[in-house]
Protein backbone atom coordinates (compact mmCIF):
# COMPACT_ATOMS: atom_id res chain seq x y z
CA UNK A 1 0.00 0.00 0.00
CA UNK A 2 1.37 3.66 -0.75
CA UNK A 3 2.89 5.57 2.00
CA UNK A 4 0.31 7.89 4.25
CA UNK A 5 0.09 11.50 3.39
CA UNK A 6 1.02 13.51 6.33
CA UNK A 7 -0.31 16.21 7.83
CA UNK A 8 0.84 18.46 10.74
CA UNK A 9 -1.21 19.73 13.24
CA UNK A 10 -1.19 22.84 15.98
CA UNK A 11 -5.26 22.94 16.67
CA UNK A 12 -5.43 25.85 14.91
CA UNK A 13 -8.09 26.72 11.76
CA UNK A 14 -5.48 26.39 9.52
CA UNK A 15 -4.23 23.34 10.30
CA UNK A 16 -7.41 22.17 10.01
CA UNK A 17 -8.03 23.00 6.94
CA UNK A 18 -4.95 21.54 6.35
CA UNK A 19 -6.05 18.40 7.44
CA UNK A 20 -9.35 18.59 5.17
CA UNK A 21 -7.24 18.90 1.69
CA UNK A 22 -4.97 15.93 3.07
CA UNK A 23 -7.60 13.89 3.54
CA UNK A 24 -9.02 14.40 0.44
CA UNK A 25 -6.24 14.00 -1.33
CA UNK A 26 -5.46 11.12 0.77
CA UNK A 27 -8.78 9.46 -0.42
CA UNK A 28 -8.12 10.66 -4.49
CA UNK A 29 -4.86 8.82 -4.13
CA UNK A 30 -5.81 5.70 -2.44
CA UNK A 31 -3.37 6.53 0.72
CA UNK A 32 -4.06 6.56 4.29
CA UNK A 33 -3.42 10.01 6.39
CA UNK A 34 -0.92 10.23 9.06
CA UNK A 35 -1.90 13.70 11.90
CA UNK A 36 1.00 14.76 13.40
CA UNK A 37 1.14 16.87 16.33
CA UNK A 38 5.11 18.43 17.20
CA UNK A 39 6.20 19.10 20.77
CA UNK A 40 9.46 21.46 20.75
CA UNK A 41 11.99 18.88 22.89
CA UNK A 42 12.88 21.85 24.78
CA UNK A 43 9.60 22.73 25.77
CA UNK A 44 8.80 18.75 27.02
CA UNK A 45 9.14 18.12 30.98
CA UNK A 46 10.51 14.31 31.59
CA UNK A 47 7.97 11.95 33.11
CA UNK A 48 6.63 7.87 32.17
CA UNK A 49 5.52 6.90 29.08
CA UNK A 50 1.46 7.67 28.60
CA UNK A 51 1.66 10.40 31.44
CA UNK A 52 -0.80 13.46 30.75
CA UNK A 53 2.02 15.25 28.84
CA UNK A 54 2.34 12.81 26.36
CA UNK A 55 -1.48 13.38 25.36
CA UNK A 56 -2.77 14.95 22.54
CA UNK A 57 -4.04 18.69 22.84
CA UNK A 58 -7.42 18.89 23.59
CA UNK A 59 -8.29 20.61 19.96
CA UNK A 60 -5.84 18.51 17.71
CA UNK A 61 -8.11 15.52 19.17
CA UNK A 62 -10.91 17.32 18.13
CA UNK A 63 -9.92 17.80 14.61
CA UNK A 64 -8.74 14.34 14.46
CA UNK A 65 -12.35 12.86 14.89
CA UNK A 66 -13.93 15.70 13.11
CA UNK A 67 -12.00 14.03 10.14
CA UNK A 68 -12.87 10.59 11.06
CA UNK A 69 -15.95 10.94 11.13
CA UNK A 70 -16.53 12.73 7.98
CA UNK A 71 -14.47 10.20 6.26
CA UNK A 72 -15.14 7.07 7.87
CA UNK A 73 -13.41 4.74 5.56
CA UNK A 74 -10.14 6.94 5.70
CA UNK A 75 -7.61 5.09 7.41
CA UNK A 76 -6.11 7.76 10.19
CA UNK A 77 -3.47 7.66 12.19
CA UNK A 78 -2.37 10.65 14.78
CA UNK A 79 0.48 11.54 17.17
CA UNK A 80 2.49 13.38 19.28
CA UNK A 81 6.01 13.54 18.75
CA UNK A 82 8.72 15.79 19.58
CA UNK A 83 11.56 17.51 17.66
CA UNK A 84 12.62 20.86 16.05
CA UNK A 85 9.41 21.29 14.58
CA UNK A 86 10.21 22.80 11.21
CA UNK A 87 13.06 19.24 10.95
CA UNK A 88 10.01 16.60 12.78
CA UNK A 89 7.95 17.63 9.99
CA UNK A 90 9.94 17.53 7.33
CA UNK A 91 11.57 14.01 8.20
CA UNK A 92 8.03 13.15 8.59
CA UNK A 93 7.29 14.16 5.30
CA UNK A 94 10.19 13.31 3.63
CA UNK A 95 9.45 9.78 4.76
CA UNK A 96 5.91 9.70 2.94
CA UNK A 97 6.75 11.78 -0.16
CA UNK A 98 3.86 14.44 0.79
CA UNK A 99 3.84 16.88 3.91
CA UNK A 100 0.80 19.37 4.31
CA UNK A 101 0.74 22.06 6.53
CA UNK A 102 -1.48 25.16 7.46
CA UNK A 103 0.04 28.51 5.94
CA UNK A 104 -0.42 31.30 8.48
CA UNK A 105 -0.16 30.99 11.91
CA UNK A 106 -2.12 33.11 14.85
CA UNK A 107 0.84 34.64 16.48
CA UNK A 108 2.65 33.22 19.66
CA UNK A 109 2.66 29.83 20.37
CA UNK A 110 -0.24 28.52 19.08
CA UNK A 111 0.54 29.50 15.46
CA UNK A 112 4.08 29.07 15.14
CA UNK A 113 3.30 25.08 13.53
CA UNK A 114 1.61 26.77 10.68
CA UNK A 115 3.73 30.17 10.61
CA UNK A 116 7.11 30.68 10.47
CA UNK A 117 7.63 26.84 11.03
CA UNK A 118 5.52 25.68 8.08
CA UNK A 119 7.57 28.37 5.82
CA UNK A 120 10.83 27.07 6.98
CA UNK A 121 9.40 23.64 6.48
CA UNK A 122 8.27 24.56 2.88
CA UNK A 123 11.84 26.21 2.39
CA UNK A 124 14.34 22.67 3.28
CA UNK A 125 11.76 20.01 2.69
CA UNK A 126 13.40 17.49 0.70
CA UNK A 127 9.72 16.10 -0.53
CA UNK A 128 6.87 18.73 -1.71
CA UNK A 129 5.13 20.36 0.89
CA UNK A 130 1.25 22.16 0.31
CA UNK A 131 0.70 24.99 2.17
CA UNK A 132 -3.26 25.24 2.69
CA UNK A 133 -4.60 28.47 3.87
CA UNK A 134 -8.54 28.38 6.04
CA UNK A 135 -10.67 28.82 4.27
CA UNK A 136 -10.11 26.52 1.63
CA UNK A 137 -12.97 24.69 0.63
CA UNK A 138 -11.38 22.02 -1.66
CA UNK A 139 -13.51 23.28 -4.87
CA UNK A 140 -12.10 21.85 -8.31
CA UNK A 141 -10.34 24.54 -10.54
CA UNK A 142 -7.70 24.85 -12.42
CA UNK A 143 -4.03 23.50 -11.45
CA UNK A 144 -1.83 26.81 -11.90
CA UNK A 145 2.18 26.12 -12.39
CA UNK A 146 4.93 28.98 -12.08
CA UNK A 147 7.67 28.00 -14.57
CA UNK A 148 10.26 30.06 -13.99
CA UNK A 149 13.90 29.29 -15.90
CA UNK A 150 14.84 28.17 -19.50
CA UNK A 151 14.19 24.54 -18.23
CA UNK A 152 11.33 23.83 -16.70
CA UNK A 153 11.85 21.01 -14.01
CA UNK A 154 10.38 17.54 -14.09
CA UNK A 155 9.74 17.59 -10.38
CA UNK A 156 7.12 20.39 -10.23
CA UNK A 157 5.78 19.27 -13.79
CA UNK A 158 5.51 15.80 -12.79
CA UNK A 159 3.59 16.60 -9.70
CA UNK A 160 1.40 19.62 -11.25
CA UNK A 161 -0.43 16.58 -14.05
CA UNK A 162 -0.36 14.51 -11.35
CA UNK A 163 -2.84 16.88 -9.39
CA UNK A 164 -4.59 17.54 -12.16
CA UNK A 165 -5.20 13.90 -13.34
CA UNK A 166 -6.56 13.28 -10.34
CA UNK A 167 -8.93 16.41 -10.06
CA UNK A 168 -9.92 16.17 -13.93
CA UNK A 169 -9.28 19.69 -14.39
CA UNK A 170 -7.12 22.02 -16.74
CA UNK A 171 -3.40 22.10 -16.01
CA UNK A 172 -2.67 25.99 -16.88
CA UNK A 173 1.33 26.75 -16.84
CA UNK A 174 2.28 30.15 -16.58
CA UNK A 175 5.47 31.40 -17.44
CA UNK A 176 7.13 34.70 -16.59
CA UNK A 177 9.29 36.88 -19.35
CA UNK A 178 10.49 40.13 -19.35
CA UNK A 179 11.64 40.96 -22.90
CA UNK A 180 15.22 42.10 -23.06
CA UNK A 181 16.24 45.48 -23.07
CA UNK A 182 16.86 46.99 -26.50
CA UNK A 183 18.68 47.82 -28.67
CA UNK A 184 17.63 44.98 -30.76
CA UNK A 185 19.96 43.51 -33.91
CA UNK A 186 17.92 41.99 -36.61
CA UNK A 187 18.43 41.94 -40.61
CA UNK A 188 15.10 43.18 -40.68
CA UNK A 189 13.23 46.19 -40.21
CA UNK A 190 11.32 45.58 -37.26
CA UNK A 191 9.88 47.93 -34.66
CA UNK A 192 10.67 46.71 -30.96
CA UNK A 193 7.26 45.91 -30.51
CA UNK A 194 7.18 43.46 -33.12
CA UNK A 195 10.53 41.92 -32.19
CA UNK A 196 8.83 41.77 -28.38
CA UNK A 197 6.17 39.68 -29.95
CA UNK A 198 8.30 37.82 -31.72
CA UNK A 199 10.49 37.02 -29.21
CA UNK A 200 7.63 35.97 -26.74
CA UNK A 201 5.89 33.61 -29.19
CA UNK A 202 9.40 32.05 -29.44
CA UNK A 203 9.01 31.58 -25.07
CA UNK A 204 6.12 29.89 -25.80
CA UNK A 205 6.94 27.46 -28.27
CA UNK A 206 9.59 26.55 -25.70
CA UNK A 207 6.86 26.18 -22.72
CA UNK A 208 4.47 24.22 -24.68
CA UNK A 209 7.82 22.02 -26.29
CA UNK A 210 8.48 21.12 -21.79
CA UNK A 211 4.63 20.11 -21.39
CA UNK A 212 4.84 17.91 -24.13
CA UNK A 213 6.17 14.59 -22.82
CA UNK A 214 4.12 15.23 -20.01
CA UNK A 215 1.27 15.97 -22.31
CA UNK A 216 2.09 11.69 -23.48
CA UNK A 217 2.29 10.28 -19.98
CA UNK A 218 -0.77 12.05 -18.64
CA UNK A 219 -3.11 12.23 -22.30
CA UNK A 220 -6.42 12.82 -20.13
CA UNK A 221 -5.09 16.08 -18.97
CA UNK A 222 -6.20 18.98 -20.45
CA UNK A 223 -3.49 22.07 -20.79
CA UNK A 224 -3.13 25.91 -20.92
CA UNK A 225 0.27 27.54 -21.71
CA UNK A 226 0.43 31.10 -21.18
CA UNK A 227 3.58 33.53 -21.03
CA UNK A 228 2.87 36.87 -19.57
CA UNK A 229 5.16 40.06 -19.35
CA UNK A 230 5.11 40.79 -15.49
CA UNK A 231 6.75 39.95 -12.30
CA UNK A 232 6.70 35.79 -11.97
CA UNK A 233 4.56 36.62 -8.45
CA UNK A 234 2.36 38.74 -10.17
CA UNK A 235 1.67 36.42 -12.66
CA UNK A 236 0.96 33.40 -10.71
CA UNK A 237 -0.85 35.03 -7.95
CA UNK A 238 -3.05 36.58 -10.89
CA UNK A 239 -3.67 33.26 -12.98
CA UNK A 240 -4.54 31.59 -9.29
CA UNK A 241 -7.72 33.43 -9.03
CA UNK A 242 -9.93 30.53 -9.62
CA UNK A 243 -7.35 27.92 -8.86
CA UNK A 244 -7.48 24.67 -6.72
CA UNK A 245 -3.52 24.47 -6.39
CA UNK A 246 -0.58 26.61 -7.16
CA UNK A 247 1.97 24.47 -7.98
CA UNK A 248 5.75 25.63 -7.48
CA UNK A 249 9.25 24.77 -7.65
CA UNK A 250 12.15 25.46 -5.27
CA UNK A 251 15.64 24.24 -5.54
CA UNK A 252 16.47 21.79 -3.69
CA UNK A 253 19.23 22.20 -0.87
CA UNK A 254 22.74 20.43 -1.43
CA UNK A 255 23.19 19.36 2.45
CA UNK A 256 20.50 18.34 5.15
CA UNK A 257 21.51 21.32 7.04
CA UNK A 258 21.28 24.13 4.86
CA UNK A 259 19.73 26.81 5.81
CA UNK A 260 15.77 27.02 4.50
CA UNK A 261 15.75 28.94 1.38
CA UNK A 262 12.51 29.66 -0.44
CA UNK A 263 13.07 32.50 -3.04
CA UNK A 264 10.74 35.56 -3.15
CA UNK A 265 8.50 34.52 -5.46
CA UNK A 266 7.83 31.28 -3.58
CA UNK A 267 7.67 33.76 -0.60
CA UNK A 268 5.42 36.25 -2.13
CA UNK A 269 2.67 33.45 -3.50
CA UNK A 270 2.30 31.96 -0.31
CA UNK A 271 1.76 34.87 1.74
CA UNK A 272 -1.17 36.15 -0.67
CA UNK A 273 -2.80 33.19 -2.70
CA UNK A 274 -6.26 32.42 -1.45
CA UNK A 275 -6.20 28.88 -2.45
CA UNK A 276 -3.44 25.97 -1.65
CA UNK A 277 0.34 26.11 -2.61
CA UNK A 278 2.72 23.59 -3.21
CA UNK A 279 6.10 23.92 -3.06
CA UNK A 280 8.33 20.94 -4.85
CA UNK A 281 11.66 20.52 -4.84
CA UNK A 282 14.04 19.86 -7.56
CA UNK A 283 17.92 19.43 -8.29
Amino acid sequence: MNQAIVVGLDGSAQSEAAARWAAREARRSGRALRMVHVVDEDSVAPGPPGAPGARLPEAVAGIRDRIAAALPDLEITCERITGSPSYALAAAGERAGLLVLGSRGLGGVAGVLVGSVGLRTAGHARCPVVLVPDGADGTVGEVVLGVQGDRPCDAPLAFAFEQAARRGTVLWAVEAWTPPAGPYATEAPLEPPAIKESLAADRLVHLQDALSRWREKFPEVRTRAEVVGRGAAEAVLSASGSASLVVLGRRAPRHPMSPPRLGAVAHAVLHHAACPVAVVPHD
